[in-house]
């Protein structure tokens, strides 16, 4: 059994992983801004910006699960992370950060992400583009542990869990079927096993369905 706290508790792909960290029998402890609304047993009302070591302390992986969607709140995914990074470094504990799609590379040379494609939804840039600086700052820190998690392109929130899904690494990673797609359910399976696992330290890795 894993001590984890989950962090933006709240949103949808949050609380998909803790009721998958919950169904293996992990413990869990919440963190939100509202009143819980996960299967987390253990909850502590605070805004993100709030917490401090001592809130964190103990805890083998922190999940970072915030988003933003309005403009003036798109920086805060670094802001938050930074924070969140700063907590735990220098600790034992590993911040899982739920990324995006957008800053995938689709071409093996990494020169070309998919938010800069023309294929890429006009509608989801500034979103995208957010998310992409968020990694950046990450990568530039050698103090914190962390791993920032891409799901697919298409990250469906009410998807079926399938129970399978492709592990890929810094670019698109297609199904089979030829598709980048992933429900939260079959992400959060991914998300637990990464944490499970303790492995790809300091590195961005991404969950397709198989």
């Amino acid at each position: 059994m894993m001590k984890i706290a989950v962090v933006a508790s709240n949103g949808k792909a949050s609380r998909a992983i803790i009721e998958e960290l919950v169904a293996r029998g992990h413990e869990v402890t919440a963190f939100a801004r509202h009143e819980n609304q996960s299967a987390a047993k253990h909850f502590v009302q605070k805004d993100i910006l709030d917490l401090t070591q001592g809130d964190l302390a103990d805890f083998d992986a922190v999940v970072d699960g915030f988003g933003a969607f309005t403009p003036e709140t798109l920086p805060l995914h670094t802001k938050t992370s930074q924070h969140l990074a700063d907590l735990v470094a220098g600790t034992n504990a590993c911040l899982y950060i739920v990324g995006g799609a957008g800053s995938l590379y689709v071409d093996a040379s990494h020169k070309v992400q998919l938010l800069d494609t023309p294929e890429f939804p006009a509608v989801f840039y500034a979103i995208a583009k957010a998310q992409t600086e968020e990694l950046a700052a990450l990568r530039a820190r050698k103090d914190a542990k962390w791993v920032f998690v891409s799901p697919a392109a298409d990250f469906r929130a009410d998807g079926a869990k399938t129970g399978k899904y492709i592990l890929g690494g810094e670019e698109l990673t297609l199904s089979a079927a030829g598709e980048s797609v992933i429900s939260y359910q079959d992400y959060a399976l991914g998300m637990v096993d990464l944490i499970e696992s303790g492995t790809h330290i300091g590195e961005r890795v991404s969950l397709v369905q198989a």
